[in-house]
């Protein structure tokens, strides 16, 4: 498995259990959480997405790279 595709899956899990914790908080918020679930929930939801803006400019830059 080469850098590349590595990096690919270890952004692409990572996006994963961002919107895992999100999901988690914002459950923990719904019932009767305090805002620091709310607060977490949001923080989270922004890092997923920051990390999908991330992996996208990636694959743009290194495109002419192989998986191999």
């Amino acid at each position: 498995m080469s850098l590349k595709a590595f990096h690919v899956v270890f952004v692409t899990v990572s996006i994963l259990l961002t919107l895992v914790v999100s999901s988690w908080c914002f459950g923990n918020y719904r019932d009767g959480g305090s805002v620091r679930d709310l607060v977490g929930g949001i923080v989270s939801l922004l890092a997923g997405c920051g990390l999908a803006i991330y992996g996208k400019v990636f694959l743009k830059k290194f495109k002419n790279i192989s998986y191999l």
